[in-house]
Parts: C-alpha cells; structure tokens; sequence
C-alpha cells in the first residue's frame, strides 16, 4: 500500500523550484515546495481542482490557446487550468511542469488525462454553435473565431458551427435537424438569439414527448441537452445573471468544464396557443413600448434603446388592466429578504429536493413540503399601471448590475412580478435610477413585487381588440409625446415583442440546464500558497 501510495507522486520541476506532486483521492493536483534538501519547510504549495482543469498537453504551451510545442528532451507538460479574475471573470492559465526524464512524463501526463477523463463526464464533446453575426454590436463572427474557437479545440471539442442568416433559422434546425450524438447546444450572440435555441430545444423535446406545448397547464419535459451562452448582445441578460460577467472566454471555461446550472422558465400563452418561452423579462408597458420603439431604429445600434427609454419616461403612459397571479406559497424566500441567489444556493436546492420527492411521489399521496414553491390562491389587482414586469431571474445586465428584481432565484420554481402603477414622471425616475445602483427599487408606494407561479393579465377593453388592429405610432419625437395615451402597450418577452393582447404566463421549474454554476461569491485567490 505504501509503494502504491509513493508511486503516486513525483517529482516535478515548476517554475523553477521543485515539487512533490500527487492526486490524492483523484479530485485535485496537490504539489508542496521541496527545499534543496528535498525536505518540506514551509515553501510553496498549490491544489488545483481537476474539475477546474481544462486539459494536459505534451510539450510546452501558453495562453492564449496554442497547442503546446514539443520540448527536445520530451520531459515537459502543460496542465490548462481556469484561474479566476475579478468580478467572477474566468481566464485560462497553464502550469508548465517538467518531469525527471521523458517516461515519466508521458506517465504523468497519461495519468492526469485519465483523471479528467474520469472526472469529467459531463464535458461536452459535440457542440452545435449558432453563431447570429447580426444581433447586439455585430460582433459575435469574430467573438467567436478570436476568443472561443480556440478554447474549444484546445480542450478537445468536435464543434459544427452556424452561422444564421436570417430570424428563427436556429430555433428551425434545432426543431427539424438530426441532433445525434450532441452533446451541448451553444449561442453566440444576445439574448433574443438565446431564447431561440431555448424555443427550439424545449419544442422539440415536447414533440418528441408526446406533450402539447400549446396546453398553458401542460407539465414540460426538460431537455437533455444543456446550453451554453456565449454573450455577444446588447445586454447579455441572462449570460450577466447566471455567470455574473457578460465576458466570452469565462463563458466558453464554464461550458468546457461542462458546468451545469438548472434553471427555470416561463411558458407564454396567447389565444390558447404558445407564443414564446421566457426566462428574463416579461414586460408589458414601459418595457414593452420601449422595444416597439427602438425597433424602428434599428439603425442607431445598441443607442435606440437609451433613445427611446428616454422618449418613453417623458412620455410617462400607462396602461389600464386586471393582473391575476398565483403566489407561490414558500417561507424559503421573498422577493425583498435581501438575499442573493449564488453558486449552491439553499433555496434553489431545496426547491430541487422537493421536485425530485414530487417525482417519487407521483403514484401515492404525499404530505406538502411547506418550504417549496407550491401553487398558492389567485390574487387580482385592477388599475393603471406604467408597467407589469415578470422574471425568472434577477435580470441584471452591465447598467443594472441589481437587476429587475435583486432577491430572484434561477431555478426555484417562482418568478417575481413586479407592479409599477401609474405615477408621476419623476416619480418613475426615482424607480429606475434604483435599478443602476444599491437602491431598493420596491420601497416606493406606487410599486408593488410579488414572488407568483402564474400570471394571468388581461387589458382594458380587451374584448374589442382583435389581431388586425392596427398600432397607431407617432411619426416624430414629439408628437409621441403631445398624443393622447393608447389603449394598449405591447409585451417585451426577452428582447422580443408580442401582440398587445391578453396572456397568460406559467413557471416551469428547472426546465432547462446550462452551461453555467450560478454566480459565484469566492473571490480570486492566487493559484500558490505559502506555509
């Protein structure tokens, strides 16, 4: 047991001192500074998580991604490994290790890979990259081909990449396409590029289930299939309030290292039929006439959403109706209890346990869990409201690091709903500047959130519209201001618009997986220790 236990370590020279290397229990590399004696007395020492190892290569390399050239005398190795920055940013790093001869180098570099190999059995293998080179800052192509690409193939993953040309084309080839042998689907681009492949993903497998999508009380099937979100859009919501960074390489570490982080999402129903999922922001009024604007000026680039969010707060309209919601009936978590959902977060765990004993369950009664997310009574509010906003996550973004609703959780089976009832212009000003900073954006009487797992939203007057009716807009500037308020707003459903008519919204617990681990709250900490 002893000899086994010796021949699991070795001698390596790094960084030009050396160490006594190992992997014990298989879980991490462990090195410790020898002193020239070959005693331990009190040098450098380093655990670097195999988890958080990205590949080894044979040779010498370094970042960026380059394949490691061959050393003359064969006894060197490079370890790839994440090494965390500040504000949850991910970059590669690499260990250059050399080994007492060329054997024992190939020895331990073998046994490393076979330790990866092991350990990560959710790495994806085969990607199917949708890439949308015309969203957000027509960045994504070269996002993706300068910072991704690279990281993909040094880690050893097959990708087929597409480049979309028109709208719904991903969503099309993921509902039409043959996905054998995919490990992973990945966007590159915004958020609206997202919530097609989710669309796809998740109609898709309903088909493929037997289950109508278009039923509002349908219980959803959760994919197999995880997905990665390289953030190249105007905003980069959900990749900002799941990875807690809108940076592309810390997203492309994450689905190399094949995280996984469940998350819940919305099903949209409009005239009893499903017309989008939605995991970010569901929003009728402000938001919604917001993006019915900045449509129109598409020409101005990411600047037509400041233009007409500020068109719209001098405008100040608001927008009759009745908002039923379903409260969820959880002592686990509120909407204002100032917590944060982060990597392991309680809640969301413990909204996971009682999903998996409903399971269990399913054939024989079973007492209710009163810490979980069960559906509660309706409630009904009536009135004026500038806005009506729903998420699943926090929505926070680089000008809202808070996001919409601070205290939301990924993946408990609620969403919060948030009411801004009409109020005055400064007053709605003062509500959105809390969004930009530490705020509480609730603590205002004209504002009102609630944590719900269903909503139902009906505008005024709503049995006199019909899908033909036409949208009356301003042809300038001001005279968007001078009109008399309309009827009806529009919805913003994560980026996207929806018709001004009646809908209803259902959370989906844990629906889907990413290629994520929620945001972290360690900070970075240096790879070498001393002591």
């Amino acid at each position: 047991m002893e000899e086994e236990e010796e021949e699991e370590e070795c001698l390596l020279r790094i960084r030009g001192a050396t160490f006594r290397v190992s992997l014990p229990r298989g879980d991490c590399l462990r090195g410790t500074e020898l002193s020239p004696a070959g005693t331990v007395a009190g040098g450098l020492s380093f655990c670097l998580p195999l988890a958080e190892i990205v590949c080894v290569k044979l040779g010498k390399g370094r970042v960026p991604a380059e394949e490691p050239k061959d050393a003359q005398d064969g006894s060197l190795f490079t370890v790839f490994y994440v090494k965390r920055e500040r504000r949850q940013r991910w970059q590669l790093d690499s260990l250059l290790c050399e080994a007492q001869d060329p054997a024992r180098c190939r020895e331990w570099t073998g046994r490393l890979q076979r330790a990866l190999d092991q350990h990560g059995t959710t790495r994806p293998r085969n990607l199917l990259v949708f890439v949308n080179p015309f969203g957000g800052r027509r960045q994504a192509a070269h996002i993706y081909r300068s910072k991704v690409a690279a990281l993909f193939h040094l880690a050893g993953i097959a990708t087929r990449v597409i480049e979309t040309s028109r709208a719904f084309e991903a969503r099309d080839h993921i509902l039409q396409q043959d996905l054998q042998g995919i490990d992973g689907l990945v966007c590159v681009g915004g958020d609206g590029m997202f919530n097609e492949v989710l669309h796809g993903l998740i109609s898709r497998t309903q088909r493929e289930a037997g289950v109508s999508e278009h039923s509002p009380e349908a219980s959803l099937v959760p994919p197999s299939l995880r997905i990665g979100i390289i953030p190249a859009g105007s905003t980069d919501c959900v990749c900002y309030s799941t990875v807690g960074t809108n940076d592309p390489v810390t997203s492309a570490l994450h689905i190399i290292i094949g995280d996984s982080q469940p998350l819940d999402v919305c099903s949209i129903h409009q005239h009893d039929r499903l017309v989008k999922f939605s995991v970010s922001l569901l929003g009728y009024g402000f938001y919604g006439d917001v993006l019915a604007d900045s449509a129109r000026r598409r020409w101005m680039g990411p600047l037509r959403y400041d233009y007409s969010g500020f068109k719209m707060v001098l405008g100040n309209r608001s927008y009759q109706g009745t908002v039923e919601f379903q409260k969820a009936e959880s002592t686990l978590s509120h909407p204002r209890d100032s917590t944060r959902c982060r990597a392991g977060c309680l809640v969301c765990a413990g909204s996971t346990k009682h999903l998996r004993r409903k399971d269990d369950d399913t054939n024989r009664d079973s007492q209710p869990d009163p810490d979980s997310p069960t559906e509660g009574r309706w409630q009904s509010v009536e009135g004026s409201f500038v806005a009506v906003n729903l998420t699943c996550i926090c929505s926070a973004c680089p000008k809202s690091p808070e996001g919409l609703s601070p205290c939301a959780h990924l993946a408990d089976g609620t969403a919060d709903l948030v009411l801004v009832r009409r109020c005055s212009t400064l007053d709605f000003l003062r509500h959105l500047s809390r969004h930009t900073n530490r705020g509480d954006q609730f603590d205002l009487p004209f504002v009102s959130v609630h944590r719900v797992t269903a909503l139902r939203f009906t505008p005024k007057m709503a049995e006199d519209w019909t899908e033909e009716q036409p949208i009356l807009e301003p042809k300038s500037f001001f005279s968007g201001l001078c009109r008399g308020e309309p009827l009806w707003s529009s919805w913003s459903c994560d980026g996207e618009s929806l018709p001004h008519a009646p809908l209803k919204a259902k959370v989906h617990h844990q629906l889907i997986r990413l290629f994520a681990r929620g945001i972290e709250s360690e900070k970075a900490t240096p790879l070498f220790s001393r002591g």
